[in-house]
Protein backbone atom coordinates (compact mmCIF):
# COMPACT_ATOMS: atom_id res chain seq x y z
CA UNK A 1 0.00 0.00 0.00
CA UNK A 2 1.33 3.35 -0.58
CA UNK A 3 2.33 6.08 1.75
CA UNK A 4 3.12 9.86 1.61
CA UNK A 5 4.78 12.17 4.20
CA UNK A 6 2.57 15.09 2.16
CA UNK A 7 -0.90 13.53 2.09
CA UNK A 8 -2.70 10.02 2.98
CA UNK A 9 -3.57 7.01 1.02
CA UNK A 10 -7.20 8.17 0.94
CA UNK A 11 -6.00 11.29 -1.26
CA UNK A 12 -4.57 9.13 -4.08
CA UNK A 13 -6.96 6.36 -6.08
CA UNK A 14 -5.37 3.18 -7.76
CA UNK A 15 -5.83 2.56 -11.04
CA UNK A 16 -5.85 -1.14 -13.06
CA UNK A 17 -3.86 0.44 -15.90
CA UNK A 18 -3.86 -1.72 -19.77
CA UNK A 19 -4.61 -0.81 -23.20
CA UNK A 20 -5.86 2.96 -24.06
CA UNK A 21 -6.38 4.66 -26.94
CA UNK A 22 -3.40 7.97 -26.79
CA UNK A 23 -3.05 10.85 -28.75
CA UNK A 24 -5.65 12.36 -31.56
CA UNK A 25 -5.30 12.37 -35.18
CA UNK A 26 -8.31 15.22 -35.51
CA UNK A 27 -6.53 18.12 -33.76
CA UNK A 28 -2.68 19.73 -32.96
CA UNK A 29 -0.14 17.95 -35.07
CA UNK A 30 1.99 17.33 -32.12
CA UNK A 31 -0.92 15.01 -30.36
CA UNK A 32 -0.95 12.49 -33.86
CA UNK A 33 -0.53 10.07 -34.24
CA UNK A 34 -3.65 8.20 -32.41
CA UNK A 35 -2.18 5.42 -31.18
CA UNK A 36 -2.69 1.87 -28.84
CA UNK A 37 -0.84 2.65 -25.35
CA UNK A 38 -0.81 0.44 -22.12
CA UNK A 39 0.17 1.02 -18.72
CA UNK A 40 0.67 -1.40 -16.08
CA UNK A 41 -1.33 -0.61 -12.64
CA UNK A 42 -0.10 2.45 -10.71
CA UNK A 43 -1.56 4.95 -8.10
CA UNK A 44 -1.94 8.59 -8.82
CA UNK A 45 -2.90 12.19 -6.69
CA UNK A 46 -6.34 12.42 -6.51
CA UNK A 47 -6.08 16.36 -6.84
CA UNK A 48 -2.99 18.46 -7.67
CA UNK A 49 -0.39 19.23 -5.25
CA UNK A 50 -2.03 22.01 -3.69
CA UNK A 51 -0.30 25.32 -1.96
CA UNK A 52 -0.70 23.79 1.65
CA UNK A 53 0.81 20.73 0.36
CA UNK A 54 3.99 22.04 -0.98
CA UNK A 55 4.05 24.42 1.98
CA UNK A 56 4.32 21.85 4.11
CA UNK A 57 7.12 20.11 2.09
CA UNK A 58 8.65 23.26 2.24
CA UNK A 59 8.30 23.45 5.78
CA UNK A 60 9.67 20.04 6.42
CA UNK A 61 13.31 20.61 4.05
CA UNK A 62 13.82 24.14 3.65
CA UNK A 63 13.39 23.97 -0.02
CA UNK A 64 13.63 27.33 -2.28
CA UNK A 65 12.12 27.06 -5.16
CA UNK A 66 13.69 27.99 -8.92
CA UNK A 67 11.71 30.81 -8.72
CA UNK A 68 12.78 32.18 -5.24
CA UNK A 69 16.61 31.62 -6.09
CA UNK A 70 18.66 34.19 -8.88
CA UNK A 71 19.31 32.07 -11.83
CA UNK A 72 22.60 30.86 -12.79
CA UNK A 73 24.63 33.16 -14.96
CA UNK A 74 26.43 30.05 -16.21
CA UNK A 75 23.04 29.17 -17.74
CA UNK A 76 22.33 32.24 -19.61
CA UNK A 77 25.03 33.88 -21.33
CA UNK A 78 24.99 37.17 -22.30
CA UNK A 79 22.29 38.28 -19.96
CA UNK A 80 22.52 41.20 -18.67
CA UNK A 81 22.99 40.49 -14.62
CA UNK A 82 20.65 43.41 -13.79
CA UNK A 83 17.84 40.75 -14.97
CA UNK A 84 19.36 37.74 -13.41
CA UNK A 85 16.82 38.15 -10.23
CA UNK A 86 14.56 35.45 -8.67
CA UNK A 87 10.72 36.04 -10.48
CA UNK A 88 8.74 33.83 -12.59
CA UNK A 89 6.21 34.17 -15.30
CA UNK A 90 2.87 35.64 -14.86
CA UNK A 91 -0.15 36.04 -17.08
CA UNK A 92 -1.01 39.61 -17.52
CA UNK A 93 -4.30 40.34 -18.91
CA UNK A 94 -4.90 43.17 -21.33
CA UNK A 95 -7.93 44.74 -21.99
CA UNK A 96 -7.86 45.78 -26.20
CA UNK A 97 -7.37 43.70 -28.79
CA UNK A 98 -5.31 45.89 -31.23
CA UNK A 99 -2.31 45.83 -28.21
CA UNK A 100 -2.56 41.72 -28.70
CA UNK A 101 0.29 40.52 -31.38
CA UNK A 102 1.96 37.63 -29.93
CA UNK A 103 2.39 35.65 -26.51
CA UNK A 104 5.01 38.08 -24.86
CA UNK A 105 2.20 40.48 -24.48
CA UNK A 106 0.63 38.59 -22.23
CA UNK A 107 3.30 36.97 -20.63
CA UNK A 108 5.62 38.60 -17.94
CA UNK A 109 8.86 37.62 -16.22
CA UNK A 110 7.91 39.24 -12.79
CA UNK A 111 10.69 39.43 -10.26
CA UNK A 112 9.23 38.52 -6.82
CA UNK A 113 6.88 35.85 -8.17
CA UNK A 114 7.04 32.81 -6.65
CA UNK A 115 4.46 29.75 -5.18
CA UNK A 116 3.87 31.46 -2.33
CA UNK A 117 3.15 35.33 -4.09
CA UNK A 118 1.86 33.73 -7.51
CA UNK A 119 1.39 37.63 -8.75
CA UNK A 120 4.44 39.00 -7.44
CA UNK A 121 3.00 41.30 -5.44
CA UNK A 122 2.24 40.65 -1.22
CA UNK A 123 -1.22 38.59 -2.07
CA UNK A 124 -0.12 35.17 -0.55
CA UNK A 125 -1.13 32.13 -2.19
CA UNK A 126 -4.83 30.47 -1.38
CA UNK A 127 -3.76 27.20 0.45
CA UNK A 128 -6.65 25.42 -1.24
CA UNK A 129 -5.33 25.72 -4.75
CA UNK A 130 -2.80 24.08 -6.92
CA UNK A 131 0.02 25.40 -6.37
CA UNK A 132 1.97 27.09 -9.72
CA UNK A 133 5.25 28.79 -10.29
CA UNK A 134 6.93 25.58 -10.25
CA UNK A 135 9.55 24.44 -12.28
CA UNK A 136 10.37 20.88 -12.90
CA UNK A 137 12.92 20.77 -10.45
CA UNK A 138 10.84 21.83 -7.83
CA UNK A 139 8.46 19.52 -9.01
CA UNK A 140 10.50 16.82 -8.71
CA UNK A 141 12.05 17.73 -5.54
CA UNK A 142 8.54 17.12 -4.14
CA UNK A 143 7.48 13.98 -5.41
CA UNK A 144 10.89 12.47 -4.38
CA UNK A 145 10.44 13.63 -0.75
CA UNK A 146 7.36 12.47 -0.79
CA UNK A 147 8.35 8.91 -1.94
CA UNK A 148 6.50 9.24 -5.69
CA UNK A 149 7.07 10.50 -8.88
CA UNK A 150 6.08 12.32 -11.79
CA UNK A 151 3.49 10.51 -13.68
CA UNK A 152 4.78 9.37 -17.51
CA UNK A 153 2.68 11.43 -20.23
CA UNK A 154 1.00 8.18 -20.79
CA UNK A 155 -0.24 7.24 -17.22
CA UNK A 156 -1.33 11.10 -17.32
CA UNK A 157 -3.26 10.49 -20.05
CA UNK A 158 -5.21 7.24 -19.16
CA UNK A 159 -5.53 8.92 -16.00
CA UNK A 160 -7.09 11.86 -17.55
CA UNK A 161 -9.31 9.69 -20.10
CA UNK A 162 -11.10 8.30 -16.71
CA UNK A 163 -11.70 5.45 -18.82
CA UNK A 164 -13.39 7.60 -21.61
CA UNK A 165 -11.52 6.33 -24.40
CA UNK A 166 -13.05 7.82 -27.54
CA UNK A 167 -14.25 11.23 -26.22
CA UNK A 168 -13.08 14.65 -27.30
CA UNK A 169 -12.71 15.22 -23.46
CA UNK A 170 -12.46 13.51 -20.33
CA UNK A 171 -16.45 13.08 -20.07
CA UNK A 172 -17.64 13.01 -23.53
CA UNK A 173 -17.81 15.08 -26.62
CA UNK A 174 -18.96 18.03 -25.50
CA UNK A 175 -17.12 21.16 -24.01
CA UNK A 176 -20.42 21.92 -21.71
CA UNK A 177 -22.76 19.36 -21.70
CA UNK A 178 -26.12 21.10 -21.16
CA UNK A 179 -24.14 24.23 -20.42
CA UNK A 180 -22.49 23.06 -17.29
CA UNK A 181 -18.57 23.83 -17.34
CA UNK A 182 -16.86 20.53 -16.78
CA UNK A 183 -13.52 22.50 -15.82
CA UNK A 184 -11.90 25.56 -14.59
CA UNK A 185 -10.84 26.97 -18.56
CA UNK A 186 -11.32 30.93 -20.42
CA UNK A 187 -14.68 31.66 -22.17
CA UNK A 188 -14.24 34.69 -24.34
CA UNK A 189 -12.09 35.33 -26.50
CA UNK A 190 -8.52 35.29 -25.24
CA UNK A 191 -6.58 36.91 -23.91
CA UNK A 192 -8.39 40.04 -23.48
CA UNK A 193 -11.99 39.27 -22.98
CA UNK A 194 -12.96 36.66 -19.93
CA UNK A 195 -16.47 36.18 -19.16
CA UNK A 196 -15.81 34.28 -16.45
CA UNK A 197 -19.15 31.78 -16.92
CA UNK A 198 -17.70 29.06 -15.02
CA UNK A 199 -17.20 31.52 -11.65
CA UNK A 200 -13.28 31.49 -11.89
CA UNK A 201 -11.24 34.34 -13.63
CA UNK A 202 -7.82 32.81 -12.38
CA UNK A 203 -6.94 29.07 -10.61
CA UNK A 204 -9.71 27.40 -8.57
CA UNK A 205 -10.06 25.44 -5.40
CA UNK A 206 -8.88 22.05 -5.96
CA UNK A 207 -12.06 19.78 -6.70
CA UNK A 208 -14.40 22.43 -7.33
CA UNK A 209 -15.50 20.54 -10.53
CA UNK A 210 -16.84 16.94 -10.88
CA UNK A 211 -14.60 14.02 -10.68
CA UNK A 212 -13.89 12.40 -13.89
CA UNK A 213 -14.42 8.13 -14.48
CA UNK A 214 -11.60 7.30 -12.35
CA UNK A 215 -12.43 9.57 -9.24
CA UNK A 216 -10.10 12.09 -10.23
CA UNK A 217 -10.33 15.94 -10.02
CA UNK A 218 -8.84 19.11 -12.09
CA UNK A 219 -7.26 16.80 -14.60
CA UNK A 220 -8.37 19.12 -17.30
CA UNK A 221 -8.03 22.83 -16.53
CA UNK A 222 -7.03 24.90 -14.02
CA UNK A 223 -3.51 24.41 -14.50
CA UNK A 224 -1.17 22.64 -16.73
CA UNK A 225 0.34 19.68 -15.06
CA UNK A 226 4.31 18.35 -15.28
CA UNK A 227 4.88 14.90 -16.92
CA UNK A 228 8.29 13.25 -16.28
CA UNK A 229 8.38 12.58 -19.96
CA UNK A 230 11.36 14.40 -22.23
CA UNK A 231 9.61 16.54 -25.12
CA UNK A 232 9.01 14.89 -28.59
CA UNK A 233 7.14 15.98 -31.33
CA UNK A 234 8.22 19.22 -33.16
CA UNK A 235 8.59 22.68 -31.90
CA UNK A 236 4.78 21.98 -30.08
CA UNK A 237 2.84 25.44 -29.00
CA UNK A 238 4.49 26.67 -25.67
CA UNK A 239 2.18 28.89 -23.83
CA UNK A 240 5.53 31.05 -23.02
CA UNK A 241 8.90 29.99 -23.48
CA UNK A 242 12.34 29.72 -22.00
CA UNK A 243 14.93 32.66 -21.97
CA UNK A 244 17.40 30.47 -23.51
CA UNK A 245 16.34 28.51 -26.64
CA UNK A 246 18.48 25.51 -25.23
CA UNK A 247 17.09 24.49 -22.11
CA UNK A 248 15.36 21.43 -22.07
CA UNK A 249 11.74 20.88 -22.12
CA UNK A 250 9.33 18.18 -20.38
CA UNK A 251 5.97 17.63 -21.72
CA UNK A 252 3.08 19.19 -19.83
CA UNK A 253 -0.52 17.70 -19.61
CA UNK A 254 -4.09 18.88 -19.01
CA UNK A 255 -4.73 22.37 -20.32
CA UNK A 256 -5.42 25.68 -18.05
CA UNK A 257 -7.91 28.48 -16.99
CA UNK A 258 -6.25 30.15 -19.80
CA UNK A 259 -7.09 27.82 -22.46
CA UNK A 260 -10.07 29.23 -25.00
CA UNK A 261 -11.69 28.18 -27.95
CA UNK A 262 -10.47 30.75 -30.48
CA UNK A 263 -6.63 30.14 -29.08
CA UNK A 264 -5.76 26.82 -27.06
CA UNK A 265 -8.14 24.33 -27.11
CA UNK A 266 -5.73 21.65 -25.46
CA UNK A 267 -8.49 21.13 -22.58
CA UNK A 268 -8.39 17.75 -23.80
CA UNK A 269 -6.48 14.67 -22.82
CA UNK A 270 -4.59 14.29 -25.94
CA UNK A 271 -3.48 17.56 -25.86
CA UNK A 272 0.46 18.13 -25.09
CA UNK A 273 2.76 21.33 -24.68
CA UNK A 274 6.40 21.33 -24.32
CA UNK A 275 7.54 23.25 -21.20
CA UNK A 276 11.25 24.55 -20.39
CA UNK A 277 12.21 23.05 -17.45
CA UNK A 278 13.84 26.07 -16.01
CA UNK A 279 10.24 27.93 -16.32
CA UNK A 280 7.38 28.05 -13.67
CA UNK A 281 4.70 29.69 -14.76
CA UNK A 282 1.19 31.75 -12.93
CA UNK A 283 -0.79 28.68 -14.70
CA UNK A 284 1.71 25.61 -14.23
CA UNK A 285 1.13 22.79 -11.24
CA UNK A 286 1.56 19.00 -11.11
CA UNK A 287 0.33 15.79 -9.07
CA UNK A 288 2.52 12.78 -8.59
CA UNK A 289 2.24 8.94 -9.12
CA UNK A 290 3.38 5.83 -6.88
CA UNK A 291 3.97 2.82 -9.38
CA UNK A 292 3.29 -0.91 -8.05
CA UNK A 293 6.16 -2.73 -7.12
Amino acid sequence: MPSSRSRPVEAMVRLSGGLFRMGSDRHYPEEAPARAATVPGFWIDRAPVTNREFAAFVGATGYRSVAEAPPDPRIYPGADPADLVPGSIVFRPHSRPDAMRFWGDWWAFVPGAHWRRPDGVARECDPGHPVVHVAYADAAAYAAWAGKALPTEAEWEFAARGGEDHGEYAWGDELAPDGAHRANTWQGRFPFENLVEDGFAGTSPVGAYPPNGFGLVDMIGNVWEWTGDPWSGGSGHPCCASAHAAIARRVIKGGSHLCAPNYCRRYRPAARQPQAVDSGTSHLGFRCVLRDG
